[in-house]
């Protein structure tokens, strides 16, 4: 529909003409049926002025359809398909060119010939064009910088303009989404959503005062708002900017205004009473940040014409303001202020003191919270569309408040005041200085005029988003609070409500909209800004002020203003609800009502009509609005423009007529479907569209239907929902109720917005491309699902608790005897229904909407064929909104079903049973389901809920959830009863049907809703698709009752046939918790176990494997006192192998076992770390004791090995100090000797005898005193030590059983090779998985490569073992031992720990240096064992690998004499040394090299003196020391790549590639790879000899020992006798006699001549 406002006159010269779109021309684009004009001609455009009865539009034809028309005073700007832009009307600025062209007859703008225009604007007498890119351009008028172009006065052709922002470096180019102009300035709409602005004028709102201004310029006052659009008046601009979210809007309020300085907040003495206002407008047109901007307006009764509403009485009678009387006023008013402009002002905020005594008489008298909002006014309770909070005021402002008003008013006030504290009354709507408001109870209503004086009070809210059903109730009081003269004065029911406890009120718009829709919908939550010159009111300020800066409507702030419209001097703002909003001049019934001009927003006189589009021109207003048959009509405000008007001097106006109230166009239905409407100076244009196919007509529809959808959410919000919320504070609905009632308005109040933003798609989409593709229904169909799911949901919850019963008398008492307004809006024609029926029908309406989303979808299908993408594309759309309809249908025939059988149930179990949620499936109250085995007298009442079944019996009942039910037929051939076998985590039984059907029913009933229970189809799916029967494993939650163990624990993970079995975690009441695998209802696999320690505030932790319940495997257990082990359990003790820390370095008493546990208890061998002591105990255990054979080193140097008993050194043992003092004989205590034995000295004197006393304290000798012969030897004492130490091949034996039994073998070598590899790959997996599933232990990218390929079996562990094989088997140890996960990496893992733990620290004693080679070797042997057990072909230690085959010529054609010098090759021979020291040498080699270099110190010693001697010498001088023949000494040698020759000063450079091969070996770990770098050696120092001498030249050993020597010598290798030693005792076997061999007996010859040598 199109209305239309304003004079058809010629304007006057104070009143110019210039707005945004100034003119009115209807254009009209249709789609011709005859198939010849719809190829060639698809648009044509229409002008009318005027509205008489005898006015036609005349067509205007253009080539292509046009999308877009701007008006200024006497021309146009048409923007038509493909974005070429037309020009009509009179063109001054065009001086060489045609100045006129008939709006019949537009002319082509060619200089934008190559441009894509998408939008154009039109001022008074200048025009703008917007191009695709950004890019925007201007012409006409120039005389006041309105074009952007300095120095020119008129701009003839369109002229880029350059949009730049001077802050950035280099200043860029703003890209602009939309222009508008006015008379003499310009605004563009970057896409930042910024504002920038051209020209002159206040309007401008730049803070500058020169004029003009030529060049773009941000409106600084608009930054950080979102601007959604710009519009331009003659002199004022508009601004529909989005709210600030919450967080930017709550900031402490100041007292007054920041910019001028005035009071916030004032206070008017009465007689009897004070008024206590914050009515504060900041002159400077800056707005204030207080409580809001509130203004003076002309007259109270200026409000009345257009509101109207239900008042009441004082008797308590609920009276209706008619429209008859609304009208009577504002016609009175009218009348009483006259003319054009005529705005009386009072300095009294009321018109008379008749009216304050009136509003007193109404505030203390009746409850303010009964009123009720009416339909079309300005709807007082929407403030919950305003995002933020209410403002709150400061306690020191409230202070001073009070005090004035108690100094103001008298004795009477002041004992008013202690009576009833205004402060209590103003703390209990603004709970705490600085808080939230959230208050129940309505808004407090009257008369009219008094709800419009509390309106505009409510005004300063502009930017905030959790809006409160009561808000506007508390900030109306603490706006206009007035205090009565005598108490009786003040309600009664405020009394008792301020008395009730507060409770947060429930916010009936989604705080900032619905998230999910995001940037899908347009924003409901705007506000309109304006600035400029305010002579008309066209500011809407409620003043005629001007306004240099933009400054925010505040009465429009919560309308949800959609578009805004400036005419010359009238302003218009389009809202969501299809109302439009007018102020400014009204000389010519532009505004669409009879009051007088008016300085702030009104509605326009258009009752019952959704106007959807605007245009306003200079003196009249345009609107387009639904027609009853969906075709839009057009409704026309003004004045009456005659023939030839536009030649009348524009001061003839006396004899014009115009429009009381807006008049529908009578042609407009001849206009086919319009979709949009412009208006300027005296022209009126439409853009319509033929209905083509019914295209057209089904869009239309689907926004006209949406339209007025939204406008029906909206009346039942304000007229129901709100009064029902009240109610249910008022009164007592329960608890539950309560609750409920607010969770259904929060969903009712989130479809209501997302309707009204749809709404306003829709719209958008009709005034711009017209097509479906974009409809976000189609899109994002989710958002409107889900919506209406949780509103049906909401609303069942509330049935089924009774709610709406518990409603129906507050309501009765309410809506009164004959609720018409119950039935009109429920639309429902039944009589004498009841008032629950009533609202249970009203609140389920919106639900039939759904068919009318799938309605207009098909209808739009028919559009299409069938077979086409977008026939598919809507059909699935369409059936998706009718599956959830029929869906939401079944779910309400639940509730309804729920409710009913609530009514029936006995009482005692429904407060048990009843929940909002749960709905009723089926019960066998008809004895259809009986117990088996129950009792004769027994009764048996079973009932199936959607989210459990319940076994009732007498006053007992039991509930199993169903998502923890497991269901099974049971065959009627063996027994012939129909039987059902149900399974619970606890119990087990058997239900009986009476018959096979009623069994397959219940069958049927019981896995449906176990399935939807599972799958939330009940609750949020349309229920399609379901399973025969829900799966036998599932995830699910319960708790225990019966069961002794779980008993009241809760457990969450996974199910399997009624056990908890997979993944899951267990809480127990008291803080234990579980979190992990499970099997068979136990836990089983890994996992993770918090148990508090009840004497101690911390927690037992345990991580780690389980096996039937109990803790079993490898694991890590935290104690609360502070112990940690890690290792094996068995059946919750610790069993195997593991380490235990207790306590730590500062504590009591720290230290370390690990070791072998049976039973909890330390038994078999172990290692035990006494830090305290410094001790290290490495020896055998038994029940935590030390019991049997042990050493002991202490941080001392003592040494012993012996026998413990009783953990005490008790029999023989061997005893040595640091000073190589030996005892050896009978112990009885720790370092207590008792008994014979010998006792030797360092220098060989030894006493033997008996021996009593503590080691370090004093000994009593009783024996004999030796001294030995000089050359007795004294090697045996050495040797001797081991004895009584633990063998090596008894050390560590459980490790190497775990390993065995993870291979699956019960002793080791006892198992099947084929399940040992099934093993290590099950091993593999199930680690992988755990890993995988915890974050925590995530493996890095090569880890994970490296387990994928160890879980594939390999194929070369069975066959012959070749050299192929060999090399094989060796990378894949090499790789299962770097693999934690593989079981021998886990071995290795823990060998590595423990030899470590052994030898480290107090463990570095040279004496145990014998005992830590035998342990190497006992590992590699054990080692060994296993991987012949798992490549059984492999030979045995030594055995030989067959050559691979070759020629056999070049076998006899092999030297003999070099095959006999040759050492074995590497490989060919196996060994367990070869095969793993590699692997596992690297690992142990620090703490074994030091012992070694402990062991070696002295003799290194030595040895390094001599090697610091030596190295002083220069090199000649060192050969020839050593006896180097003089035809091996180099005679140059090789320096920076040049030739140096050698002199007698040169030093260390012969020889120095052999040098620092050499001094490689102590970079390396392994015997072979040592020895290794001596045959590097070796050759070095041969190819740098060779050089000089013949080819055949043959070294001797008498030759080759000095030239070694010399390099042993440079080469400053500082444990040589460590390295010595190690290769010495680690060397293969099989090559101790070969080549090798003899390079290492060299080594060691050298070794032991340096120690040795001389210089002289």
């Amino acid at each position: 529909m199109l209305y239309q406002c304003g004079c058809s006159e010629s304007l006057r010269h104070d009143l110019s003409l210039s707005v945004c779109l100034t003119d009115c021309l209807l254009l009209y684009v249709f789609y011709s049926s005859d198939e010849e004009d719809s190829s060639g001609e698809r648009g044509s455009l229409h002008t009318w002025k005027g509205y008489s009865y005898s006015v036609t539009p005349e067509r205007v034809l253009l080539s292509r359809p046009v999308l877009q028309a701007a008006l200024g005073t006497r021309h146009g700007v048409l923007l038509v398909e493909g974005g070429q832009v037309y020009s009509f009307g009179e063109f001054p600025w065009k001086q060489s060119q045609v100045s006129e062209v008939g709006p019949l007859k537009p002319v082509l703008e060619s200089a934008l010939s190559g441009q894509r225009v998408v939008a154009v604007a039109a001022g008074s007498f200048h025009s703008g064009a917007l191009t695709e890119d950004g890019g925007v351009h201007m012409w006409g008028e120039n005389s006041f910088g309105q074009c952007g172009l300095s120095s020119l006065t008129v701009v003839p052709n369109p002229t880029p303009v350059a949009v730049m922002d001077p802050d950035t470096s280099p200043p860029h180019t703003i890209r602009v989404l939309e222009l508008a102009c006015g008379e003499q300035h310009s605004l563009a709409l970057s896409a930042q959503h910024e504002v920038w602005a051209w020209g002159s004028g206040c309007q401008l709102g730049l803070v500058t005062t020169i004029f003009p201004v030529w060049k773009p310029q941000k409106v600084e006052h608009l930054v950080g708002r979102y601007v959604l659009q710009v519009a331009c008046g003659a002199f004022h601009s508009l601004a529909l900017v989005r709210c600030l979210p919450p967080q930017e809007s709550r900031r402490p309020l100041p007292d007054k205004c920041g910019q001028c300085n005035q009071l916030l907040y004032t206070m008017t003495d009465k007689e009897d009473h004070v008024i206590i206002s914050d009515s504060h407008y900041c002159p400077l047109g800056v707005e204030s940040p207080p409580l809001g901007l509130l203004s003076p307006h002309p007259s109270i009764t200026e409000h009345t014409d257009y509101e109207r509403g239900r008042t009441v009485a004082q008797n308590g009678e609920v009276l209706t303001t008619t429209d008859a009387d609304i009208s009577a006023s504002g016609t009175d008013s009218d009348r009483a202020v006259g003319g054009v402009g005529g705005a009386r002002s009072q300095n009294s905020p009321y018109p008379n003191d008749q009216a304050v005594k009136e509003y007193l008489k109404k505030l203390s008298d009746t409850s303010l919270a009964e009123e009720t909002p009416p339909a079309d006014s300005l709807d007082l309770l929407t403030s919950d569309l305003i995002p933020g909070v209410m403002p709150v005021t400061t306690s020191s402002a409230l202070n001073n408040l009070v005090s004035s008003c108690a100094s103001a008013v008298g004795e009477r006030v002041v004992s008013t005041y202690e009576a009833l504290s205004l402060k209590k009354m103003i703390n209990y709507y603004y709970p705490g200085v600085g808080g939230v408001a959230g208050v129940p109870g309505g808004f407090p209503g009257g008369p009219a005029e008094v709800r419009v004086r509390l309106e505009e009070s409510m005004q300063g809210k502009k930017s905030c988003s959790t809006g409160d059903i009561r808000e506007e109730e508390a900030e109306g009081l603490s706006r206009r609070l007035s205090l009565p003269g005598l108490l009786s004065q003040v309600s009664p029911r405020l009394l008792r409500r301020a008395s009730r406890p507060r409770v947060r009120a429930v916010p009936l718009t989604p705080v900032g909209g619905l998230p999910e829709a995001g940037e899908l919908l347009p924003s409901l939550q705007t506000e309109v800004w304006s600035w400029g010159r305010g002579e008309e009111g066209q500011l809407g300020h409620g003043d005629n002020l001007p306004r240099l800066q933009p400054l925010c409507i505040k009465c429009l702030s919560s309308k949800e203003v959609v578009l805004v419209a400036a005419g010359a001097h009238h302003s218009l703002a389009l809202t969501a609800q299809s109302q439009v909003f007018s102020w400014g001049s009204n000389s010519s019934g532009q505004l669409g009502h009879m009051a007088s001009p008016t300085t702030i927003p009104r509605l326009a006189k258009v009752s019952g009509i959704r106007v959807w589009d605007v245009g306003a021109g200079a003196q009249h207003t345009l609107l387009l609005a639904d027609g009853d048959c969906y075709q839009p009509i057009l409704y026309y405000s003004g004045q009456q423009v005659r023939e030839g008007a536009q030649d009348a001097t524009q001061d003839q106006t006396e004899g014009y007529s115009y429009t009381q109230q807006p008049v529908l166009l009578p042609f407009c239905m001849n206009l086919g479907y319009v979709s949009g409407v412009f208006a300027g100076g005296q022209s009126c244009v439409a853009l319509a569209d033929r209905n083509v196919m019914g295209f057209i007509a089904s869009l239309h529809e689907l926004a006209a239907a949406e339209r007025k959808f939204y406008c029906k959410l909206s009346s039942v919000k304000n007229h129901i929902l709100r009064p029902l919320l009240d109610l249910g504070e008022n009164y007592s609905l329960g608890p539950a109720s309560t609750v409920l009632l607010r969770s259904l308005a929060r969903c009712y109040s989130r479809l209501c917005h997302l309707t009204g933003q749809h709404s306003a798609s829709l719209t958008a989409n009709l005034r711009r491309r017209r097509e479906f593709k974009s409809l976000v229904m189609l899109e994002h169909a989710s958002i409107f699902l889900d919506t209406y799911n949780e509103y049906c949901c909401s609303v069942g919850n509330f049935l089924v608790m009774g709610g709406f019963q518990a409603l129906a008398k507050p309501s009765l008492e309410f809506f009164g005897k004959c609720p018409e307004l119950l039935q009109r809006l429920a639309e429902s024609s039944e009589e004498n229904i009841p008032l629950s029926d009533l609202l249970v029908t009203l609140f389920y309406l919106p639900m039939r909407h759904l068919h009318e989303y799938g309605r207009l979808l098909l209808k739009l299908g028919t559009c299409f064929e069938v077979s086409s993408v977008d026939y598919q594309k809507l059909q699935d759309g369409c059936s998706k909104f009718e599956a959830l309809a029929l869906h939401l249908k079944r779910r309400r025939k639940e509730a309804e079903y729920t409710y009913h059988f609530w009514k029936s149930f006995p009482g005692k179990m429904t407060d048990s049973l009843r929940k909002p949620r749960r709905r009723l499936i089926c019960e066998s109250s008809n004895k259809a389901l009986t117990l088996q085995n129950s009792g004769r007298f027994s009764v048996n009442w079973f009932i199936l809920f959607n989210d459990a079944l319940v076994h009732a019996q007498f006053s007992t009942h039991h509930v199993f959830p169903l998502a923890t039910l497991w269901v099974e037929p049971i065959p009627e051939e063996n027994t012939g009863l129909h039987g059902l076998k149900l399974i619970s985590p606890e119990e087990t039984f058997t239900l009986l049907a009476c018959s096979s059907m009623e069994k397959a029913k219940w069958l049927r009933s019981i896995n449906q809703a176990v399935d939807q229970a599972m799958t939330g189809a009940g609750q949020s799916g349309s229920g399609a698709g379901q399973r025969a029967e829900p799966p036998i494993s599932r995830t699910a939650s319960y708790t225990f009752y019966k069961d002794s163990r779980l008993k009241e624990a809760t457990y969450e993970g996974r199910w399997l046939a009624g056990k908890p079995n997979g993944r899951g975690m267990v809480k127990w009441l008291d803080g234990r918790i579980y979190t992990g695998t499970f099997k068979n209802g136990l836990e089983d696999g890994f996992g993770d176990y918090v148990m508090p320690s009840k004497t101690l505030n911390l927690n037992d932790h345990y991580q780690g494997h389980w096996k039937e319940g109990k803790m079993h495997g490898i694991g890590t257990y935290k104690y609360a006192t502070g112990e940690l082990y890690e290792g094996s359990f068995q059946d919750n003790m610790r069993h195997g192998h593991g380490m235990l820390r207790s306590g730590t370095l500062n504590s009591s008493s720290p230290s370390v076992f690990i070791g072998q546990w049976v039973h909890d208890k330390k038994t078999g061998y172990g290692v035990f770390d006494d830090i305290i002591r410094g001790e290290k105990y490495m020896g055998m255990w038994q029940d935590d004791q030390r019991q049997g054979t042990g050493v002991i080193v202490t941080q001392f140097g003592l040494y012993y090995e012996g026998a413990f008993n009783n953990n005490k050194m008790q029999g023989t043992g061997v005893l040595l100090s640091e000073d190589n003092t030996t005892y050896e004989g009978e112990f009885s205590e720790d370092w207590t000797l008792n008994g014979k034995g010998v006792l030797t000295m360092p220098n060989g004197d030894y006493f033997e005898g008996s021996f009593t006393g503590e080691w370090g304290s004093g000994l009593k000798v009783t024996g004999s005193f030796f001294k030995p012969n000089l050359y007795d030897s004294d090697g045996d004492k050495g040797r001797a030590l081991g004895r009584l130490a633990v063998p090596p091949e008894e050390k560590w034996r459980v490790v190497f059983e775990e390993c065995w039994m993870r291979l699956g073998c019960e002793a080791p070598g006892q198992g099947e090779n084929q399940r040992a590899w099934e093993n290590i790959a099950v091993a593999l997996t199930t680690s992988r998985r755990q890993h995988r599933d915890s974050p925590e232990m995530n493996l890095s990218r090569t880890q994970n490569r490296m387990l994928e390929s160890l879980e594939f079996i390999p194929q070369h562990h069975v066959g012959p073992v070749t050299m192929e094989k060999y090399d094989s088997i060796r990378r894949y140890l090499i790789k299962a031992c770097d693999m934690p996960l593989h079981p021998l990496g886990r071995l290795m893992e823990t060998l590595v720990a423990v030899y470590r733990m052994t030898y480290v620290g107090v463990g570095a004693n040279r004496r145990l240096l014998l005992q830590a080679v035998n342990e190497i070797m006992s590992y590699l042997a054990r080692i060994f064992q296993l991987v012949r057990f798992l490549f059984p072909d492999l030979p045995e230690e030594g055995g030989a690998i067959p050559e691979p085959s070759s020629d056999p010529q070049d076998k006899k054609d092999s030297n003999c004499a070099d095959t006999q010098l040759e050492s074995p090759k590497p490989g060919r021979v196996v060994s367990s040394s070869a095969l793993l020291l590699p692997v596992l040498l690297p690992r142990l080699y620090p703490p074994l090299f030091t012992l070694y270099a402990l062991e070696k110190e002295k003799e290194d010693d030595v040895y390094w003196e001599c090697v610091l001697r030596l190295n002083k010498q220069p090199d000649v001088a060192l050969l020839a020391f050593l006896g180097v023949q003089h035809k091996f000494w180099p005679v140059s040698v090789p320096v920076l790549g040049e030739k140096t020759e050698v002199v007698s000063s040169t030093k260390d450079a012969c020889f120095a590639s052999a040098t620092e091969t050499l001094q490689q070996i102590s970079t390396t770990f392994t015997p072979s790879d040592k020895l290794q770098v001596i045959q590097l050696t070796f050759e070095e120092i041969t190819k740098e000899v060779m050089s000089s001498l013949e080819d055949n030249f043959l070294w001797s050993m008498d030759d080759l020992f000095p030239v070694f020597l010399y390099v042993v010598l440079r080469a400053r290798i500082r444990n040589l006798g460590s390295e010595v030693s190690l290769i010495e005792d680690l060397m293969d076997p099989c090559v101790q006699h070969g080549e090798h061999g003899i390079m290492f007996t060299t080594l060691k010859a050298c070794y032991y001549q340096i120690q040795h040598e001389k210089t002289t």
